[in-house]
């Protein structure tokens, strides 16, 4: 963060560094710790004059360029400024005048994203540039090359904010970008999950300002942002990498030791400690450093990093980025006091597993063997991804495969403590386009996407998945993380306006932009009841309900070569009732249920609301 009130006396002294720069009155947590750095700042011993505001501790560590400071504000503090006085042998020799922010109105009661909103991933690099002059910028090591698959290709937070009325038509309510921190890293910095500094957008996105600017623009269509955040690790260029406050810093800081991934290790009832620790401790590569959360002053420093980001940009979620690599005794300390801060607020966390018993551990509410407590509200359904693929590429003749596969994933939500909390998606930044592991079945990727739609939990949806993108050639990052069509400047096709889109990429557009947009409106959806009928042996046929006081949502998928018909007896004794007619939400055409069976097309989903 720039230093804008920074009053140097004796020259011998500085601040390069005070972190966060700025706070907010009225806050639940009355502590808040301030990380100052300069040289031999240690020297120095703190001071404030300002009511309300106390020094409760100054620490020091190691690197004599350190001082970590703990502050008690009171919560009827008026906003204001105020000194933070460095004073040596009695003598004043370093000021910074400091500011408490007033808080946006509402801001703790702040409503974070939920089962009723859909939610848009977007890789910024590759989204869309919409200022090319901040493609390579001075004092940033790695330029732009678009002609690098896993180069820097210049999509930044302009890109997104010109296009957000793009966003908010294809009915998208949340907006997850990958991490937009600075990457100032030599190469392969695009993907943003090795930070060099915490405080700072990465200037080849914009700014600060720029990012707040997106999550004002994004608020005023309805859109709610949500941030990447990475607390188990930081890039090896990150500025304190040169002087490290702690010999604890870092996990396996004298030397580093790559990570096992061995996460079961987290809820192994016969774990050794070994293998806890190569797996917790050590490093993805060599050029992210794993971070020792048992350090407190590190802790603390990750968690006002946290909450100020949520305050500043006025964040509608977080998405934790490798939930179960850091110390978990932390994780569920940081998780609570975010949510303590912010009681409506939704966080979820990366837990790549397809295992329901292993995902499931790490959820608010669940009571784990180890006694161990979780606040975290979601996590990413990866048993259901894999399934869902499954489920649409396998033979459904054979038993035990095909649609028979999503059933049994739903059958083991007694596992979760809330299942409906579950972020639920076909793809995401780290694997192959949903169109690609579906072998570019068109019929299948509608099946896929009305399931996604209608199912418990809360979809996401990568960029260009409306557009059919696929990565053909490899599975490699660089790929499957392609360019926007339309999103640069001379761009053949635009996804944006349609040009250039072939028939199957405008269907499977209207497609999304009608099912999320339908979805936005019903209820039975957002909080609804879910009950399915499990498909018949070689059938083929697999239906859904959700189902609420007000409405009812009925979801046929026929994955045969032919039209089925399907017996309504058992719906009706369960669910349907008396219901006499439904509405085919993707005609608009009336559907009489009086009759005895309905009709399911070849290869495709039948979608009816029905009003009670």
């Amino acid at each position: 963060m720039t230093l804008a009130l920074n009053a140097t006396i004796d020259a011998k002294y500085k601040i390069d560094r005070l972190e966060p720069a700025f706070w907010w009155a009225g806050m639940e947590n009355s502590e808040l710790q301030i990380m100052a750095y300069g040289p031999n700042i240690s020297d120095l011993r703190p001071s404030i004059d300002y009511p309300g505001v106390s020094i409760e501790r100054s620490t020091l560590v190691e690197s004599p360029n350190y001082l970590f400071l703990y502050l008690n504000i009171d919560k009827s503090v008026k906003p204001g400024t105020f000194d933070i006085t460095f004073n040596r042998k009695g003598k004043k020799v370093l000021s910074y005048t400091y500011e408490l922010k007033a808080r946006k109105e509402g801001s703790a009661a702040r409503q974070g994203y939920d089962a009723s909103d859909v939610m848009c991933l977007i890789t910024p690099d590759r989204f869309a540039n919409g200022n090319p002059d901040n493609d390579n910028v001075a004092g940033m090591t790695e330029q732009s090359n678009r002609a690098d698959l896993n180069g820097r290709h210049g999509g930044d937070l302009d890109g997104i904010i010109n296009n957000l009325d793009y966003l908010d038509d294809m009915g998208y309510t949340a907006l997850w970008l990958n991490p937009v921190m600075e990457n100032n890293m030599t190469s392969t910095s695009y993907h943003g999950y090795a930070i060099t500094d915490f405080y700072e957008t990465d200037a080849r996105y914009g700014s600060n300002e720029d990012y707040l600017r997106l999550s004002e623009k994004a608020e005023e269509r309805g859109i709610k942002l949500i941030i990447d955040m990475i607390l188990n690790h930081c890039g090896s260029e990150h500025w304190w990498m040169e002087d490290l406050p702690c010999n604890d810093w870092l996990n396996f800081q004298d030397g580093w030791q790559p990570t096992t991934h061995v996460r079961e290790t987290n809820m192994d009832p016969y774990a050794s400690d070994y293998d806890k620790k190569m797996h917790s401790d050590g490093w993805f590569v060599e050029t992210m450093p794993d971070l020792n959360q048992r350090n407190p002053l590190l802790a603390d420093y990750l968690i006002y990093n946290t909450i100020w980001w949520v305050e500043y940009a006025n964040l509608g979620g977080i998405r934790m980025d490798t939930y179960p690599y850091p110390d978990k005794e932390f994780m569920s300390e940081w998780t609570r006091r975010v949510m303590k801060e912010y009681p409506n607020f939704n966080i979820v966390g990366e837990e790549w597993s397809t295992n329901p018993s292993i995902v499931s551990y790490w959820q608010k509410g669940k009571i784990n063997h180890d006694g161990y407590i979780s606040y975290m509200p979601g996590i990413f359904d990866f048993p259901l991804q894999e399934a869902l693929i499954k489920g649409l590429n396998e033979d459904d003749s054979h038993w035990g495969q095909g649609l028979i596969k999503l059933y049994g994933t739903l059958a083991n939500d007694h596992l979760y403590a809330d299942p409906m909390q579950l972020v639920t998606f076909p793809d995401n930044h780290d694997m192959s386009r949903f169109y690609t592991q579906i072998n570019e079945d068109f019929d299948l990727f509608k099946m896929g996407m009305a399931y996604l739609t209608v199912t418990r939990g809360i979809p996401q949806i990568y960029y260009g998945t409306e557009i059919l993108m696929t990565n053909p050639n490899s599975d490699s990052h660089g790929e499957i993380r392609g360019d926007f069509p339309g999103g640069w400047e001379g761009d053949e096709i635009n996804a944006f306006t349609g040009e250039g889109l072939s028939a199957d990429q405008k269907e499977a557009q209207a497609l999304l932009k009608k099912l999320f947009n339908w979805r936005k409106s019903n209820t039975a959806i957002h909080n609804g009841e879910l009950k399915h009928f499990a498909p018949a042996k070689q059938s083929g046929i697999y239906t859904l309900f959700r189902y609420n006081d007000d409405s009812i949502v009925m979801l046929v998928m026929n994955k045969n070569s032919e039209a089925k018909n399907l017996s309504l007896s058992n719906f009706k004794n369960e669910v349907l009732g008396d219901a006499t007619e439904a509405i085919n939400v993707m005609t608009d055409k009336t559907i009489n249920l009086k009759q005895d069976e309905l009709s399911i097309d070849a290869r495709s989903f039948l979608l009816l609301e029905i009003k009670k």
